[in-house]
């Protein structure tokens, strides 16, 4: 059996990243030269007094996705070695669905949510995108101001997803609210993980009691087989993870467009497609900064740094586009994924064109009803939510000609 040698044994020693601080939050940049100063995989700290290793080689982060022989997505051995009030745990607890689970059981989870998914047309999805940018547009648009997190992106997300899942648009706020306190895995996070599970398990009754077009409701009848709590975890998931993450991707995206009146203008009279801007934020500024959990089934050496179990290895896709802006990478063709934002190997995202579809949608709709938004503050001026797992603007406050979808400023 390999030992680790005593530079791996020092590594351990070494002071961690602390991604848990607000400086993070404020400026991502130092934190992540920091840990690729230590390699292909950095030492870090999620919460205080919760280490973990961090990859930030995207030839090490291509290996671990790939790597199921060595390294698992069950996190329950590191579970009972951190205090039960740890703020990460909401993010990174066991549940039976398909991101924590491996082999066969993975396989069955994933197959259901993709064959569940495949269900959904994209002029379906379009057209509930185009519902929901209606409709908060009725509310801003008169105003001449808004802020484009809280009152755009985050109920959107809200409102598409809810549709999705075959909820009223009532229950928006109570969505957001709940999936925001456990994504920033503050003091906050255990309430938010209470609320949110609520919320998932009254959806999960209600439609075990009447179905309806709606994904929960064809997973309860998927030929897999799932039981209502299989079917319950699946959807506190896909839920969370399509929401959490896909609003942020159109916040950033809002936010670089609205930051740059040359690519703005290029995007409003149709010369670029807005899906590049879409893109350029997973290359960039990853909304899911850093997550892929993994866990060594066995103490491991693993480029060059020696892995114990029960300690969480993480991949830090922001850190791996910090890396790719760096480099300049100018000539990137359409659809290049070199971000990893995706992730890839067998828990690679299921469902990245709903999600593409989404925020292309809904920058276009938002931009030919309000075609001069104006972002109030400088992009550098801009704040961002805390937690060690996300990229997430508080707020992006803009200013614009006062319009309603009655009489917008383009052509729909």
């Amino acid at each position: 059996m390999t030992h680790p040698s005593p530079a791996e044994q020092a590594f351990s020693r070494t002071a961690p990243v602390r991604l848990w601080e607000d400086g993070f939050a404020r400026d991502p940049r130092p934190y992540y030269a920091a840990l690729r100063a230590h390699g292909a995989v950095g030492w870090a700290e999620l919460a205080p007094g919760v280490p973990a290793y961090v990859v930030t080689g995207r030839r090490a982060a291509l290996d671990l996705l790939h790597d199921t022989k060595t390294f698992s997505r069950d996190p329950r051995p590191w579970e009972a070695t951190v205090p039960d009030d740890s703020p990460v745990l909401g993010m990174m607890r066991w549940r039976p669905n398909t991101l924590f689970a491996d082999g066969a059981a993975h396989l069955r989870y994933r197959t259901s949510l993709i064959d569940a998914f495949d269900l959904v047309e994209p002029h379906d999805l379009r057209a509930r995108v185009h519902r929901a940018v209606h409709l908060l547009v009725s509310r801003i648009g008169p105003r001449g101001e808004a802020d484009l997190v809280g009152e755009f992106t985050r109920p959107l997300m809200a409102l598409v997803f809810n549709s999705l899942f075959g909820m009223p648009d009532s229950a928006s706020d109570r969505l957001d609210a709940a999936i925001g306190k456990v994504v920033e895995g503050g003091a906050r996070s255990a309430a938010g993980e209470a609320e949110y599970a609520g919320y998932v398990l009254e959806l999960i009754a209600a439609k075990t009691a009447r179905r309806g077009e709606d994904l929960p409701s064809w997973l309860l009848d998927h030929p897999a087989g799932l039981t209502p709590e299989e079917v319950t975890w699946q959807v506190f998931l896909t839920l969370g993870a399509g929401y959490e993450p896909t609003s942020n991707l159109l916040s950033n995206a809002l936010s670089r467009i609205l930051g740059n009146p040359a690519f703005y203008s290029t995007l409003t009279s149709g010369a670029r497609p807005v899906t590049e801007a879409v893109l350029d934020v997973l290359h960039h500024e990853t909304p899911l900064a850093n997550y892929g959990v993994h866990y060594a089934r066995t103490p491991v050496d693993f480029h060059g740094v020696w892995i114990r179990a029960a300690v969480p290895v993480v991949i830090s896709y922001g850190a791996l586009t910090q890396a790719a802006e760096e480099e300049r990478v100018e000539d990137r063709r359409p659809g290049d994924a070199s971000h990893l934002s995706w992730s890839a190997g067998p828990h690679a995202c299921p469902v990245r064109q709903p999600t593409l579809l989404i925020a292309t949608e809904a920058i276009e709709r938002l931009t030919q009803w309000l075609p001069d938004l104006e972002p109030v503050l400088p992009r550098e001026g801009l704040t961002w939510r805390p937690g060690p797992f996300h990229r997430s603007l508080t707020a992006l406050p803009v200013r614009f000609s006062p319009r309603s979808p009655d009489h917008p400023g383009g052509r729909p």
